[in-house]
């Protein structure tokens, strides 16, 4: 079930409005491909004001993380699952709610973060690090809903560390696979993934789901 909320509010200063923009164009066509000139005729703004708030592009990508990972973490934090009494269907909860948010183009889907740290992981030590907290944060959300399950199905030889980290990995990977296929399939492929590792969890969290039959 998808939240009754957008995630974000409509921006309203310049700056808001440059960095909602950027979260458009980054995901359609990349951090590199996109200029300072196009977040700003995006944005309806001038060159001043983008320099008023950010003196240079890289300065942009790291608040641009930031921007997403605070506007996310929002979205998620209000999730219906967050009231299931069970941590396993709260876990299995937060996948289904992102299966659910796979649809239309790779780039109304797609990580900002992950699609920027893509690009400049070796070019923009900044970036990096600003994508790397933004992801590793959305991983840290699921910590204490993976611990409980663990706790209560028994199960040995993960830490709920790891697991929030696979399932970052299994999304972001997603991510890769739905751009790789492009056009009408790629949502699909990217739901496939996450399916199969809602699958892994019901096993791993003794939550069978298969029919008897």
């Amino acid at each position: 079930m998808i939240p009754n909320q957008p995630f974000r509010p409509a921006p309203v200063s310049a700056k808001d409005k440059l960095l909602e923009a950027a979260v458009k164009l980054v995901r359609k066509q990349g951090f590199a491909a996109t200029s300072v000139e196009q977040l700003c005729s995006a944005a309806g703004v001038t060159k001043g004001a983008f320099f008023h708030h950010f003196p240079s592009k890289e300065a942009l990508g790291v608040a641009l993380a930031g921007y997403w990972s605070s506007s996310t973490g929002a979205f998620f934090a209000a999730a219906p699952y967050h009231h299931l009494a069970d941590p396993v269907d709260r876990v299995l909860g937060y996948i289904d709610l992102r299966i659910a948010l796979l649809a239309g183009p790779v780039e109304g889907f797609s990580c900002v973060a992950g699609t920027m740290v893509q690009e400049a992981f070796l070019s923009s030590d900044a970036i990096r690090a600003a994508c790397h907290d933004s992801i590793m944060g959305n991983a840290a959300a699921l910590e204490d809903d993976l611990a409980a399950a663990l706790a209560q199905s028994g199960a040995k030889g993960v830490t709920a560390q790891g697991l929030a980290r696979h399932v970052q990995a299994v999304i972001q990977g997603a991510f890769v696979l739905a751009k790789a296929e492009g056009g009408a399939g790629a949502a699909e492929l990217a739901r496939e993934e996450l399916m199969h590792l809602r699958r892994y969890f019901e096993l791993l969290l003794n939550r069978e789901t298969l029919d008897a039959d």
